[in-house]
């Protein structure tokens, strides 16, 4: 594991941070409009983006007076790719419930 994905799974750690991250992903926001969709402080939120944007996970852009904030998702496709790795054991567990299911309704349409 390299020592960045080490810092992108700190980053995500944070229940707040990637509430943030969700709310950008919905479009390039202002540090008020974010501030104003959570219940903490504006330095706080100020805080949480300073992080994002430290490990690559969030862009400033300065238009006139505003500092827009956008989402950089790229840092977020090594998680991705590891988590991915384990999707077989999800996958095989869903295929398993499936033919449970399938298997109760057809059982139960013979009884009926």
């Amino acid at each position: 594991m390299t020592y960045r994905l080490q810092n992108i799974y700190s980053v995500i750690a944070d229940d707040r941070r990637r509430a943030l991250i969700d709310c950008l992903a919905q479009g390039e926001q202002t540090a008020g409009e974010l501030a104003s969709r959570f219940d903490i402080s504006r330095p706080a939120v100020a805080k949480h983006l300073r992080i994002l944007e430290e490990n690559g996970l969030v862009t400033i852009t300065n238009v006139g007076r505003t500092r827009v904030h956008r989402l950089n998702a790229a840092p977020l496709r090594e998680v991705y790719d590891w988590v991915r790795k384990y999707g077989r054991f999800w996958d095989q567990r869903l295929e398993n419930l499936k033919q449970t299911v399938e298997a109760d309704i057809k059982a139960r349409k013979r009884e009926a």
